[in-house]
């Protein structure tokens, strides 16, 4: 019986890849993705920072004044940026799967606040757009940038994972998606594929090993 053919477009790590070790699978990895740390300065102090990502959680780590900025307390987005942060000292009041669900958070619990937001070049508008129609102060904070890597990827795939927008619009530059299966990381990716495919799924969680295991649960209904 042929392996089922998996382009993933972000490196994995090795507990990652284990969870595609059946022999059903052979997985190819590709980086569409490079990440660039920036230096950075702070204006002022705010009450609360805000990570929407691991990246930048990486970049202010290599920032000269991370040990003051561990005195102040965060919120953010992802389990994984979570664990990072609470991994290198930091206190993470709350975390959500989503800033659209950070949003809701921070209405709720921590609007008389002021915020640090670190970002990359490529963010999304709902924070800021949330802090301003609220009239929350904020300070956005560039500390890493997106730079796309594509290229041209000449073998057949029965599927490609995708982790995020950029990584989707990379890809396209070189590529094309015909009938492959498309694994989504969560729906901010999912809805930057629909102009393309229609043959998307979604993971149950917005984290790489959700997305993982989606794969390995919708073929091994294949194979039945």
């Amino acid at each position: 019986m042929p392996k089922i053919q998996i382009l993933s477009t972000t490196k994995l790590t090795l507990f990652e890849r284990t969870i595609l070790r059946e022999s059903q699978f052979d997985l190819t990895e590709e980086s569409f993705i490079h990440i660039k740390s920036l230096d950075f300065t702070i204006s002022s102090k705010s009450d609360i920072l805000i990570f929407t990502s691991k990246n930048a959680v990486l970049s202010v780590l290599k920032n000269e004044k991370t040990n003051l900025l561990k005195q102040i307390k965060c919120i953010c987005v992802g389990e994984k940026t979570q664990k990072l942060l609470i991994e290198n000292g930091f206190e993470v009041l709350d975390f959500a799967h989503y800033a659209e669900d950070l949003t809701h958070l921070i209405a709720e619990k921590h609007s008389d606040k002021s915020f640090t937001f670190f970002c990359g070049n490529l963010r999304r508008d709902v924070l800021p757009n949330f802090f301003k129609e609220n009239n929350i102060e904020f300070q956005e904070v560039q500390v890493y940038k997106n730079d796309l890597s594509s290229r041209k990827i000449t073998d057949k795939f029965d599927s490609i994972l995708f982790f995020s927008p950029s990584g989707i619009h990379s890809f396209l530059q070189e590529n094309k998606i015909t009938d492959e299966i498309c694994f989504c990381i969560g729906t901010t990716t999912s809805e930057g594929l629909k102009p393309y495919t229609n043959n998307i799924i979604l993971s149950e969680k917005p984290t790489i090993t959700s997305v993982l295991e989606k794969v390995k649960q919708y073929y091994s209904k294949e194979t039945r």
